[in-house]
């Protein structure tokens, strides 16, 4: 049978820059469903857009080889050819956001399709319900959530129904519900015939997906140093801007946005020293609420360190938002007065950005581009801790690894580190779990407690995997005498 997709010694390099993808063929047939993993940066986003002909339309670099979609040499058919063989959700769903309201962006693709008014409607409702969108059918694209944004560029792909879907890293923004429920539908597409190629760091949710194959990219010669093992700075200060020492106190803090109550009346405290995960549904504020602490987000109530106005940085869940510099070195050093050079260069090496110094930023992964936004913010030096917005996005286990040490070592300086995921794995290491709801915390405590508190999961609506429990500490009743 002949394949759907066949690349042949297909390689790539970006324009402005030394990386890409490294020669590789493949083919996938039919009903087909295959894995991308690899290293941050080592090329999957790559090969996702080589697959479906964006790689060289659009993206006008160095292609060497072939790549055959649906019969059809990509180099040479024109886009909306192979748009109708193949679909593509952007790793950051944002970037494909093209209409006013959730229902124009699935309507969009449906109608360019030419299908029969019946036939677009059925798979409309079908697709708003499947991924949970009919409250939000009316909204804009722009308003929603990182996660509610992927839930909806994943249904306006699906319900095209193209012969090869190709998804990059379509779990990142998902909670932990709604990535099972994509899984499931990825298996029962696979059942009906139809080709899929996943590139994915979270490989532990697809092996529910039966015949699974994985192909893995190799990553360069390069990353992050280990000498250090993660340690902060160790120049003469004792953190970023010395040790801050201050609680955070949080009083009656409520945000609306266009109309609509997204945090009501929250209340809380957080010692410094302490890494702490806020983990929540698709849409329950997460983001709003660094925001509002990070003085981003106009809000009710009171946000005091030390009964003064905090000084946090912040690290944006959509790093393209904070990128705007020629380089990284340019943009790490923005604005930096008379900066520390032997702090750059440790943030450099560190974080696995040393070969990318000269690179604009917007060229890099989106891996690497949240490693850019990390070394901005720890180069100012930001007086009473860090947020971070969904700091595994795109990132490999290694420098997941890096990132968990640097939070570490952040908060034995003295330092609060907050951060919002849907990885309940890295949710598990961290010093202090609070789980978000519409209305409010319903749970508080040390992760490997708070992941096992049944009822607080179901009122939020929400799984925790098999695996993730399997990798919690016992519990104290059952721990050796």
């Amino acid at each position: 049978m002949e394949p759907l997709v066949r690349a042949s010694q297909a390689a790539y390099r970006y324009p402005q820059s030394d990386h890409g993808m490294a020669p590789l063929s493949l083919e996938i047939g039919p009903s087909e469903r295959w894995l991308i993993s690899g290293p941050s940066g080592c090329g999957k986003s790559t090969l996702a857009r080589c697959l479906t002909g964006l790689i060289p339309h659009l993206y006008h670099g160095a292609l060497e080889g072939e790549v055959w979609l649906d019969g059809l040499r990509t180099a040479e058919a024109p886009l909306w050819q192979l748009a109708e063989r193949a679909g593509l959700v952007f790793q950051n769903p944002s970037a494909q956001m093209l209409a006013h309201s959730v229902e124009e962006e699935i309507l969009f693709g449906l109608e360019n399709l030419g299908l029969p008014r019946d036939v677009i409607a059925r798979r409309l409702e079908d697709t708003l319900a499947r991924f949970g969108l009919e409250t939000m059918r009316s909204r804009s694209p722009q308003t929603l959530s990182g996660g509610e944004q992927q839930k909806l560029a994943l249904a306006s792909i699906l319900a095209r129904e193209p012969p090869v879907l190709v998804l990059d890293e379509p779990l990142s923004m998902l909670d932990s519900t709604a990535s099972v429920e994509l899984v499931d539908h990825l298996a029962e597409l696979a059942m009906a015939g139809q080709a899929a190629v996943v590139c994915e760091h979270r490989e532990e949710y697809l092996q529910a997906i039966p015949g699974l194959r994985t192909l893995r990219l190799r990553g360069a010669d390069f990353g992050p140093s280990t000498g250090d093992n993660g340690r902060w700075w160790n120049g003469p200060e004792t953190g970023p801007s010395g040790a801050a020492g201050a609680r955070l106190e949080v009083e009656h803090l409520a945000v609306t946005l266009g109309g609509r109550p997204v945090l009501r009346d929250l209340g809380f405290s957080l010692e410094p020293g302490q890494v702490v995960a806020v983990v929540g549904r698709n849409g329950a504020g997460k983001t709003t609420l660094l925001r509002a602490l990070a003085g981003l987000q106009k809000h009710e109530g009171s946000v005091t360190v030390g009964g003064a106005r905090p000084d946090f940085g912040l690290v944006f869940q959509n790093a393209d938002l904070q990128l705007f510099n020629a380089s990284v070195r340019d943009e790490i050093l923005f604005r930096v007065s008379e900066p520390d050079v032997e702090r750059y260069a440790w943030l450099l090496s560190v974080l696995g950005l040393a070969r990318y110094e000269e690179t604009p930023p917007l060229l890099l992964s989106e891996g690497e581009k949240k490693r850019v936004a990390l070394a901005t913010v720890l180069m100012r030096g930001p007086r009473d801790g860090v947020l971070l917005d969904e700091p595994s996005l795109g990132q490999d286990a290694v420098h997941k690894a890096m990132l968990l040490r640097l939070a570490r070592n952040l908060a034995d300086a003295g330092q609060l580190v907050i951060l919002t995921t849907h990885d309940l794995t890295l949710a598990a290491q961290a010093d202090r779990l609070l789980l978000l709801a519409a209305e409010g915390f319903v749970a508080d405590g040390p992760p490997a407690m708070v992941l096992r508190d049944e009822a607080a999961w179901a009122r939020l609506g929400l799984v925790v995997p098999a695996w993730v429990l399997h990798h919690l500490s016992p519990p104290a009743s059952e721990a050796a005498p």
